[in-house]
């Protein structure tokens, strides 16, 4: 799965256009490297998202096309 639909699905950022903006200016980086929009996304990655001063840190649980709000959180798990 795309990365910038992964972030839109698992409503760690809300609009698609906004995640591939997030990935342009590089504040998304999987497995510690800087990320594309269009990088692939697969179970046990670890995204790290820059948002300003603070920064999170999620492990990928699982992929869904689309989800419903209850069921975005079961798709990812913050890491300290």
């Amino acid at each position: 799965m795309r990365l910038d639909k992964f972030l839109k699905v698992s409503r760690l950022i809300k609009r698609r256009t906004v995640a591939n903006e997030a990935c342009d200016a590089g504040r998304v980086t999987v497995n510690g490297r800087p990320a594309k929009a269009s990088a692939n996304v697969k179970v046990g990655d670890i995204i790290e998202i820059a948002f300003g001063t603070k920064a999170v840190k999620v492990r990928v649980l699982a992929l869904m096309d689309t989800t419903k709000k209850e069921q975005a959180k079961d798709l990812f798990e913050y890491i300290a």
